[in-house]
């Protein structure tokens, strides 16, 4: 149409499909806390203070690496995901978007969860021997190998029986950790760098039902600022 060669753009004439996003359930501040007081009880109890704290997705949860945690520095750092692709198995994959490759900061309490986490990691591994896969991951099955992902769905299920709490998906763990951030007066942006977004819009659509509290806040906040 730009040149003049056609009379009319046909693609006007297609309905373009509409995206729909699952409804997100994050849990509340006191059901997270009864998770992960019910995970120290179970194997790799750090697997669920990463994705309550920070949010990772399942993906890169378990392609995390030991070398991606900076403990003196206290950061994490996402550079891969594990995935299973048809024909080829497990595979490890970069990040699709630059966005989604990103250094975290870690608050302390996940920084001693990791350093538990990785003694727990040293014993399995004296226990298994020459059995041991050495994938340098930081969540594993009992020899070293990756986790399937159906079994850490799994896992997800038993631990919120075990802590009493309803249920919902695991990718709401991540919802989770962004909803606490925003409720705590977080800015945006910054949960948008740390889940990993590509876009500010993603963030604010997905949370939109926190975002009248917050206006609520910043309404009182500049009432006191004007007003006292």
């Amino acid at each position: 149409m730009q040149r003049g060669k056609v009379a009319r753009n046909v693609c006007t004439l297609i309905d373009p499909p509409t995206v729909k996003r699952a409804e997100s359930s994050p849990l509340t501040g006191e059901e997270a806390r009864r998770v992960l007081a019910a995970a120290t009880a179970q194997r790799n109890p750090a697997r669920w203070t990463v994705a309550l704290a920070v949010g990772l997705r399942q993906s890169e949860a378990l392609g995390l690496r030991w070398a991606d945690v900076n403990f003196d520095a206290g950061t994490l750092s996402v550079r891969r995901g594990l995935h299973r692709v048809k024909g080829q198995g497990v595979v490890f994959e970069e990040p699709k978007s630059e966005r989604s490759r990103r250094t975290l900061a870690l608050p302390g309490q996940l920084v001693e969860a990791l350093r538990v986490q990785r003694a727990a990691q040293l014993t399995e591994r004296m226990a298994a021997g020459p059995l041991w896969d050495d994938g340098d991951l930081v969540f594993a099955q009992p020899n070293g190998r990756p986790l399937d992902r159906k079994a850490d769905w799994r896992a997800w299920k038993v631990l919120l029986a075990t802590a009493g709490v309803r249920e919902v998906r695991l990718h709401d763990g991540r919802h989770t950790a962004a909803t606490l951030l925003l409720t705590a007066g977080v800015h945006p942006r910054v949960v948008m760098e740390l889940l990993g977004h590509s876009q500010m819009r993603t963030t604010t659509d997905t949370y939109s039902h926190v975002m009248p509290a917050l206006a609520r806040e910043a309404a009182d906040r500049m009432g006191t600022a004007l007003w006292g």
